[in-house]
């Protein structure tokens, strides 16, 4: 018999992000409306709600309306519109800016806000524990929990207070079940849970393969003379060349800037390093130009789901659904999807409360997709389809071009008759014969630094005496592949200095520095072998980012 308890609900939610927080909201606003009750609760790995989150961010409140129609009267963050839309295409030394009226209309930023995404998902932790919504931070799901039948049961959270070497310490304790009529999961990109679930119910037999991309992203207090409140900056080009991505800069409230840095994980080049990239595009005098001055106060990454329309998994189960960036709902060119995160959280909410009103038992959710695919969410994902397709085949220079050539094709309602497919990031690095090695400027600790004190910024903590939640499915393969054939790239494509190869006995031996872990995700997408498989660690571990 299991020592673990039990608490049953109607529904259970992993993840406190936009998507958890929405679906959250509209199970609640709906049971009011019915005159019912209706336990719902939401686990967060965090050590509170928003520690996680990370996000530029340029948020469209279009889902929020539709949640919450007056959230401008209920004190919320949103207070800062975009006022200025930029976007620049960088060279070594200069830039030139690209006209907005050649883009698309579907690609302005008017009506949107820019803001820290955490602090909007606090906001909504408010609203829904208002209703009636219980939310346990630090406490991570470890387990899915399947009923006799085969359906999805709940979850379980990861037992605290055991050793590395397994054996439990004095403050041992162990999981909580949680059994939900329905469970939702809305990890965020590439979650532990979900990555099970797909392989479980075959959920990615129809679609493409997700790509990712890695952003990182710091927080700076610049020179009032410099701030502009509402004025969002996007760049291409420089430093990138053999691999793609941007930057980007949003002047939010208190004269701090959210700047960051994307790079999309299908990059061939084993000697990349992606935190060292956005350290040498801070360097750019149109970049540098606004830190000089200023103070960094707060640094983190986190993985993005970049494969778009196609790469949407079946979405229901028997027993539970996936939504948010789990399922993977992000407009790439527009970088947004918190926005399509909420609004596919409203969705199933509203497909699991008929279910449960109906007494439908466990059942596959069978509306929840087709309502998605009737929505708002499927005309503006369908619109970019292939334009991380083309980029990706065709490079910045031409590939912008023929993207921006369909998104407009698209506007004018005809677009390319075909849809481009993905290839998996894990299968696209080179030998590090076929390549040259790249040369990284050193950090000049006033606009670029080095990792370790990038990732002191981030709060990251974690039980030291604690098994490694970053596991090895064979621990020779580091060495004897990876060194060998691709130079390591784990001690490169990390943006927190987790991973770094030794001497020992003569021998190089793979490092693991789980403390440092930000839990962004990229070790677990990109590594060639597919070898590291990234597991839940303690609740309450990892970063703590405090208006990121």
């Amino acid at each position: 018999m299991s020592e673990r308890e039990s608490m049953p609900y109607d529904v259970v939610i992993v993840g406190a992000g936009p998507a958890g927080l929405a679906a959250a909201i509209r199970l609640k606003q709906l049971a009011n409306e019915a005159g019912r009750e209706l336990s719902v609760c939401i686990l967060e790995k965090g050590s509170e709600v928003g520690a996680h989150i990370l996000s530029g961010a340029v948020v469209d409140p279009i889902a929020l309306d539709e949640l919450l129609s007056d959230w401008r009267d209920l004190d919320s963050p949103l207070t800062v519109p975009v006022t200025k839309n930029e976007h620049w295409v960088l060279t070594g030394t200069g830039k030139w800016g690209f006209p907005h009226v050649l883009m698309p209309p579907f690609m302005s930023n008017k009506g949107t806000y820019t803001l820290s995404l955490g602090n909007l998902c606090r906001w909504l932790a408010g609203q829904a524990e208002a209703l009636g919504v219980e939310i346990f931070p630090g406490f991570a799901a470890a387990e899915v929990l399947f009923n006799d039948d085969g359906s999805v049961k709940g979850v379980a959270t990861g037992d605290m207070g055991v050793a590395r070497d397994g054996t439990h310490k004095p403050d041992y304790q162990p999981g909580m079940e949680l059994h939900g009529r329905y469970t939702f999961f809305a990890e965020g990109a590439r979650g532990h849970l979900t990555k099970e679930l797909k392989r479980i119910f075959e959920l990615e037999r129809d679609c493409e393969p997700q790509v990712y991309g890695i952003g990182l992203k710091e927080l700076w207090d610049i020179d009032p003379a410099k701030h502009e409140p509402g004025r969002v900056i996007h760049t291409q080009g420089w430093p990138l060349s053999d691999a793609w991505g941007g930057g980007f800069l949003y002047h939010q409230a208190n004269n701090q800037v959210a700047l960051g840095f994307v790079v999309a994980l299908d990059y061939k080049n084993p000697y990349l390093s992606p935190f060292d990239e956005f350290q040498r595009w801070k360097q750019h005098p149109s970049i540098r130009q606004f830190l000089e001055g200023g103070r960094r106060v707060s640094y983190g990454a986190r993985a993005i789901n970049e494969g778009g329309w196609q790469s949407v998994p079946t979405l229901a189960f028997p027993g539970g659904a996936l939504i948010g960036c789990t399922a993977g709902f992000v407009n790439v060119p527009r970088i947004k999807g918190s926005h399509t995160a909420m609004k596919s959280g409203m969705l199933a909410a509203e497909s699991a409360f008929a279910a449960i009103q109906a007494e439908r038992g466990s059942d596959v959710l069978a509306d929840y997709e087709p309502n998605l695919r009737a929505s708002w969410i499927a005309t503006e994902l369908n619109k970019v389809r292939n334009v991380e397709p083309l980029v990706a085949k065709w490079g910045g220079t031409i590939g912008t071009m023929l993207a921006g050539i369909d998104m407009w094709m698209r506007q004018l309602r005809i677009g390319l008759p075909f849809t481009m497919k993905h290839h998996p990031d894990s299968t696209t690095l080179w030998r590090k014969d076929l390549v040259q090695p790249i040369a990284y400027p050193k950090p000049d600790g006033v606009i670029s630094f080095d990792k370790l004190s990038s990732v002191f910024l981030s709060n990251t903590n974690h039980e030291e005496d604690q098994p490694i939640h970053l596991t090895l499915k064979d621990p020779a393969i580091p060495v004897e592949v990876n060194l060998a054939r691709y130079a390591g790239p784990e001690r490169l494509y990390c943006p927190a200095g987790v991973y770094e190869f030794v001497e020992e006995g003569g021998s190089p031996r793979l490092q693991i520095n789980a403390q440092n872990c930000v839990h962004c995700k990229t070790c677990d997408i990109k590594d060639p072998t597919q070898n590291i498989n990234w597991v839940v660690p303690e609740g309450g571990g990892g970063p703590n980012y405090p208006n990121m």
